[in-house]
């Protein structure tokens, strides 16, 4: 689903997700809470071009084309069984959607339009290495006032959760807000528990000034 700065971790995503890609939306919905949420705290201008990063098999894309039939919508990814799912998914708004397969930080992806804003959702804690490189990327690729909405694992006080999730390919240690509130101006905030407790999301929206 997660785009890379580095060869070998792009090379693990696109392992990780050719065996995952057919039951990901069936199976995450247990546990990616806020993808929602997160998409009311987008701007509601008209004609907004949207770039997502990580854009997995288009669900959030596909609910952002119903949404908003006036926004020119972009995909990134380095896994192609996602974003064969994703082409699936959004084919009826293909011609206002574009899918990349490719990898997002340092430069190694330019979007044909320069974005109004920069989503990532549930994908910044897989990128390791490389969520410094995408995040510093989302705010050189943002024209001036364009916003970064994330919404995302935060943290658990469980080791054995976090050690789980690790095997998983996510990182979960609270390393991300520091970092986008750093960059950004930030407009909204929240950390979010989720099944009692067991760990916390965040929900993220910050403007570049």
């Amino acid at each position: 689903m997660n785009p890379f700065a580095a060869p070998e971790q792009t090379q693990t995503m696109r392992q990780y997700y050719r065996w995952h890609a057919a039951v990901y939306d069936a199976s995450r919905w247990a546990f990616l809470f806020g993808r929602r949420a997160i998409l009311q705290h987008l701007p509601g201008e008209e004609q907004q071009v949207l770039l997502e990063v990580g854009c997995g098999t288009g669900y959030n894309l596909r609910r952002l084309a119903r949404q908003h039939p006036d926004w020119r919508l972009m995909g990134v990814d380095v896994s192609p069984d996602m974003l064969a799912q994703a082409a699936k998914a959004t084919q009826g708004y293909s011609r206002r959607i574009q899918l990349f397969e490719k990898a997002y930080g340092d430069g190694q992806f330019r979007a044909p339009e320069q974005p109004d804003v920069v989503l990532f959702s549930y994908s910044l804690t897989m990128f390791n290495p490389g969520w410094e490189a995408a995040i510093g990327q989302a705010w050189a690729d943002l024209k001036p006032g364009g916003r970064v909405a994330v919404v995302d694992f935060h943290d658990t006080a469980s080791a054995g959760f976090r050690w789980w999730m690790g095997r998983n390919h996510v990182r979960m240690d609270g390393h991300l807000l520091p970092a986008l509130e750093a960059r950004f101006q930030t407009t909204t905030k929240a950390l979010v528990p989720a099944w009692g407790g067991l760990w916390r999301y965040v929900l993220y929206v910050g403007r570049k000034a």
